[in-house]
């Protein structure tokens, strides 16, 4: 079988791509040749930062020029990943959506790049993002990044903070990519795209942090920020996340034999389409031999809401200067960095910051609340013998653009008007900050078309597990159609 046999390429995912490669049926500077094509066809997305369409070339034909038995011993040999432009690849830029950074080119590779590197993987680019990451919908009002649109509807929000990596995924400009997540952003944008994101896990740091890239991400909050691998399979994350890793392994998932827990809190005040498929998703689930436990997560979202705000704004005042260091940035200081905010939401947040209005919470919640979280959390999934816990990963699928302020205030059925950012993050925000792992698949399209996303959250540690959950729940609940 011969390269023109392959159609269309861009159709292929990470694991049929590598495949393809490895085998020689696909010539790797001819797959990364037709997704640069396809990124330019799609570049009003705004997915994309950069391109770095020499050195991409450059890498796949390094790959075609070694033997069958040379490219076998790439695990990942040929495939284009798409990077979040928050994390440092050497030589790239790395601006995180922001003017004062919008020409800095990184000195270093974060780790887990590396990795992906080592095993073959090429970096087809760096993605628009939520400007500093500091936001939830990607409408970044930076001149150099511009709104991300959602490939689905392009008048709609992607989701963010990772929202360039879920769009370029979901465009099917991309096979895999990196994005980050203090909140919900590899998960949230994942839920709106019809693709999956994981959040691995971080726990306390340490050993039980899975994805370590200290000084080579921009950061928010160094007790909550993580990279993480996205996709569009959970099948697609557990192979990324493998070589990420080195941890390869997948148990073996009877659904009969799966206890799954269902937070009353996060099946409450839903849009009636998202509610709709989640039900449907949960029903199908359920035919299919899981078990479902009903649990309360009150207390859990309680404590939440009272420290997640502190805990990473208050930290975002010593590691963003830090980070800015370390690196040699141009400007130096989290006041210089702040002056040339462009998008009005996150600018107030840094104010906020500068302000101090986070730093008296700030002990408290670091020693003594997220510690009552976590036991609360280890307590749920142990007490009820619960592998994971299952809910709608967020209330209302993807909303307008607001390119004035570049989030906005919204309503969920017919409720109260609730800021955007709270309302996204309501789902996905305790687990962050609890520092467990989470992963988002696609669970369905409203009538309108809209991607919804169901999210898996399971105990600290248990990363592989909760892969392997996905990848049994998206064979019974089967994948989206591609936008476009």
């Amino acid at each position: 079988m011969t390269s023109s046999t392959i159609a269309p390429p861009w159709a292929l995912d990470a694991r049929q791509a590598v495949q393809a490669i490895r085998s020689g049926r696909l010539k790797a500077v001819d797959y990364v040749t037709a997704l640069l094509a396809r990124a330019d066809t799609y570049s009003s997305l705004h997915a994309f930062i950069s391109l770095e369409m020499e050195s991409a070339i450059a890498a796949a034909s390094r790959i075609d020029a070694l033997t069958g038995n040379e490219r076998a011993r790439y695990p990942l040999a040929g495939l284009p990943i798409a990077v979040k432009a928050n994390i440092n690849v050497k030589g790239t830029r790395t601006c995180a959506g922001t003017p004062a950074l919008a020409g800095f080119v990184a000195p270093t590779t974060a780790p887990t790049v590396t990795r992906l590197v080592e095993a073959g993987a090429i970096v087809l680019g760096k993605t628009n993002m939520h400007e500093l990451a500091v936001g939830i919908t990607s409408t970044n009002l930076a001149a150099h990044a511009g709104p991300v649109r959602n490939p689905y509807d392009r008048s709609k929000i992607p989701g963010g903070s990772s929202g360039g990596t879920a769009a370029a995924l979901a465009a099917r400009i991309v096979p895999a990519g990196l994005g980050t997540d203090t909140g919900g952003s590899t998960r949230i944008p994942a839920a709106l795209t019809g693709t999956a994101g994981l959040r691995p896990s971080v726990g306390n740091g340490g050993a039980e942090r899975r994805y370590r890239n200290e000084h080579d991400v921009v950061p928010i909050s160094h007790t909550r920020d993580t990279v993480g691998p996205m996709a569009r399979t959970a099948a697609d994350l557990a192979f990324i996340d493998g070589i990420a890793t080195g941890d390869t392994a997948l148990p073996a998932i009877e659904l009969a034999r799966l206890r799954i827990g269902l937070p009353r809190d996060c099946w409450r005040q839903l849009d009636s389409a998202v509610e709709a498929i989640a039900h449907t998703a949960r029903e199908r689930l359920e035919q299919a031999g899981v078990t479902f436990v009903d649990v309360e997560l009150t207390e859990i979202m309680s404590i939440c809401e009272r420290i997640s705000l502190p805990i990473a704004f208050a930290e975002l005042g010593d590691d963003v200067p830090a980070w800015l260091v370390a690196n040699g940035a141009p400007v130096q200081t989290l006041g210089a960095l702040a002056e040339r905010i462009a998008s009005p939401d996150v600018r107030r947040i840094y104010e906020a910051t500068l302000a101090g209005t986070y730093a008296e919470a700030y002990p408290h919640a670091i020693q003594v609340l997220r510690p009552e979280l976590q036991r609360r959390y280890a307590s749920i999934f142990d007490t009820a013998g619960l592998d994971a816990l299952l809910f709608p990963t967020t209330p209302l699928p993807a909303v307008d653009i607001d390119d004035i302020e570049g989030s906005a205030v919204v309503t969920i059925g017919n409720g109260e008007p609730i800021d955007e950012m709270a309302a996204y993050l309501r789902h996905t925000d305790p687990a962050s900050v609890a520092g467990i792992p989470g992963l988002s698949i696609p669970a369905g399209l409203t009538p309108s078309g809209l991607p919804v996303g169901i999210e898996i959250d399971g105990p600290l540690g248990g990363d592989r597990r909760l892969l392997a959950i996905g990848i049994a729940f998206e064979s019974v609940l089967g994948a989206l159609p591609p936008p476009f």
